[in-house]
């Protein structure tokens, strides 16, 4: 059973100010929960396009989302791969050669379902073969990091994606036990990071192979750079006065989203009394809310899982849009 909460699902589907005949994609359609949202606010000439590499998302959408099934397309592939996949689907209006959407979601990280499986190999908490694949016809697994990577590379990825501090001496463990016999489980994994760690450090700041986890998890599935592709396609394929929400579960993500929203925020220096942009520097986006959105105390209590999301929401200017 498909079992996920979603994560500022009113607060997310609410900043993509829903038009009832508008054309919206779900970049991370995972539980289904923002998609059920953005289709029930739909009408007969709305429409909903939702990506997933995962076929067990994409399974249990054909039977929670049934009744939308006139408005829902589903799209089995990386969300990075937004504007190619959109411009392949029949009704996706283009703009020279670019489609245009009305509006784009992103729920980053991984479901809950994919953590709950022992067997796809996410949790610490599990022993379970070293898998990590959101994708499982992706080639790249944990294993083959943890196997076959150079040492100095692991130690860059813990420290990078995971901000573990003692990613040097998490790696060197790992090249010494592999020297020995391979890797193939998380426990084991678990237990080599636990050497790696001072015994002090592991008594405080939560399970001692969380960051760990989360670092090969990301290395993994590329995450940060399908994120930064996705996100630049998403905007270019926003139609004027469309948005894009985003929700992020950790800093390198929100930073990433931050300065990719800023890069594209106008930068308009005509005198305020003018009445439109005549300087060329406006951007294309403006942002709907300066700093990010977090859970409510009543969310973080029903899903503590929810505790380290924000949300970004920004929209796309129309050309020759007045100054504010």
């Amino acid at each position: 059973m498909f079992h996920h909460i979603t994560v500022l699902k009113e607060e997310a589907t609410e900043g993509l100010r829903i038009k009832p005949d508008g054309i919206y994609v779900d970049c991370t359609l995972g539980g289904g929960g923002h998609s059920s949202v953005i289709l029930s606010k739909l009408g007969p000439g709305g429409r909903l396009i939702a990506f997933d590499q995962d076929d067990w998302a994409l399974d249990n959408a054909k039977e929670r989302l049934a009744a939308y099934a006139d408005k829902l397309t589903l799209v089995k592939s990386n969300f990075r791969y937004i504007e190619q996949k959109l411009r392949e689907i029949e009704g996706v209006p283009q703009l020279n050669g670019v489609p245009q959407v009305d509006g784009v979601l992103f729920d980053l990280g991984v479901s809950s379902p994919q953590f709950d499986e022992g067997e796809r190999g996410f949790s610490y908490n599990a022993d379970a073969p070293l898998d990590m694949r959101m994708d499982q016809s992706a080639a790249l697994t944990a294993r083959e990091i943890v196997n076959t990577w150079p040492e100095r590379e692991i130690a860059r990825i813990l420290f990078q994606y995971g901000e573990e501090k003692f990613s040097r001496w998490i790696a060197k463990v790992i090249a010494d036990r592999r020297a020995q016999e391979p890797i193939e489980t998380t426990g084991q994994l678990v237990e080599l990071i636990k050497e790696g760690i001072p015994a002090a450090a592991r008594r405080t700041g939560g399970h001692p192979a969380k960051r760990s986890f989360q670092a090969l998890r990301i290395a993994v599935n590329d995450e940060l750079g399908a994120f930064e592709e996705g996100l630049h396609a998403a905007i270019r394929c926003l139609a004027p006065e469309g948005r894009v929400s985003v929700i992020t579960f950790h800093s390198l993500e929100d930073r990433i989203c931050k300065q990719i929203f800023a890069s594209y925020v106008e930068k308009c220096t005509c005198p305020p009394d003018f009445p439109m942009c005549v300087c060329g520097g406006k951007g294309s986006l403006k942002l709907i809310n300066r700093k990010p959105i977090v859970p409510s105390e009543q969310e973080l209590a029903d899903n503590p899982r929810a505790r380290s999301a924000k949300l970004r929401v920004a929209e796309k200017l129309q050309t020759g849009v007045e100054v504010s």
